[in-house]
């Protein structure tokens, strides 16, 4: 069952320098950066009213997130995120539903989380992901 939405991931070139708006512009306080080696990416993490905003930086111009920004250099929103009870079902029951996984079954993720996304092409165009902190 889906929670709530966890967070929003935004493709940025760099961390650092996206910082100075979340931090200056928007007052917002930097939880945490993780480098997440299976994705090729480092995040960053700002919580606002309990929805994470997740900055994406690219480690590799291969990477997911590297594509992304070659079509798009200014960055944006990557992915909307949803917390769940259990990713794999939640997978599952798209995928009897009809729509095309870009993951059939959880991966690791950054915060410790199990992850597993939905194709864009079959979910009104956002890029979709759902997530349950792993045991």
């Amino acid at each position: 069952m889906l929670k709530k939405i966890d967070h929003i991931g935004i493709a940025v070139a760099s961390i650092e320098e996206a910082r100075k708006y979340y931090e200056g512009v928007l007052g917002l306080k930097l939880d945490r950066i993780e480098d997440v080696p299976s994705q090729k990416v480092k995040t960053a993490f700002f919580d606002i009213g309990g929805v994470w905003l997740e900055l994406l930086e690219p480690t590799a111009e291969d990477s997911p997130v590297g594509k992304f920004l070659a079509d798009r250099p200014a960055g944006g929103i990557h992915h909307l995120a949803f917390l769940s009870d259990d990713v794999a079902q939640e997978l599952n029951a798209a995928k009897e539903k009809g729509v095309r996984l870009v993951d059939e079954v959880p991966r690791a993720g950054a915060g410790k989380m199990d992850i597993g996304f939905l194709h864009p092409k079959f979910t009104a165009g956002v890029l979709t992901e759902f997530c349950t902190p792993q045991k």
